[in-house]
């Protein structure tokens, strides 16, 4: 079990990062989020699981310890891979997820892609003592600013997350007009509002 990984970062795709470990590059799956706070050159350190399957070793990486263990914790549930888990926390924070399942927000579930209301009723049910209460953390998890290339960022997220590219494309117009009234825009939550335009076209 690799419980972190800590190094500079030596580059970074739309949906991981490569972390210099003693010499060796370490690719390493992350959310959106994650990645908007991490910066090519900058030390880093990630929080992670590593996903064993016959054909492939598969590291993925989180902003803290609570990420990581929900992760671990949403691939309980039958049908809930790895791929999905991600999708989940790319979507809610920990806390969030926790919140939707305490208080069986179908709709909070429904919002990530590749689950439907049948399969959010079933998850539900499932989740309700797994994840455990809300630790009432103040805020949504949406790293950190990003001030130039959001809509790059973003394009990339949606594309990692497999939607079309003519989909990521309407759904970055979308959220257009939000991030050109913040100041500094957030990947994070544009990303959920791309995707509830998403789920509201499909």
């Amino acid at each position: 079990m690799i419980a972190f990984v800590s190094g500079p970062v030596a580059a970074l795709a739309p949906d991981a990062a490569v972390v210099e470990v003693g010499g060796v590059g370490m690719a390493i799956q992350c959310t959106p989020n994650t990645l908007s706070t991490l910066r090519i050159g900058q030390p880093a350190k990630l929080a992670t699981s590593l996903v064993v399957r016959e054909d492939s070793l598969t590291l993925y990486g989180f902003a803290d310890d609570d990420e990581r263990q929900t992760f671990e914790l949403l691939q309980t549930a039958s049908g809930v891979g790895p791929r999905l888990a991600q999708a989940m926390l790319a979507v809610h924070s920990p806390d969030a997820l926790r919140r939707a399942v305490a208080t069986g927000d179908e709709k909070a579930l429904t919002a990530v892609p590749g689950i439907g209301k049948k399969g959010a009723q079933k998850l539900l049910l499932e989740y309700k003592d797994r994840l455990g209460e809300p630790l009432g953390r103040g805020g949504p998890a949406i790293g950190t600013p990003v001030t130039s290339g959001w809509s790059d960022q973003l394009h990339a997220a949606l594309i990692g997350l497999g939607y079309a590219t003519r989909e990521a494309d309407e759904a970055v117009a979308a959220v257009t007009p939000q991030a050109e009234a913040s100041e500094k825009p957030q990947v994070g939550q544009l990303l959920k509002a791309a995707l509830q335009t998403l789920n509201r076209t499909r």
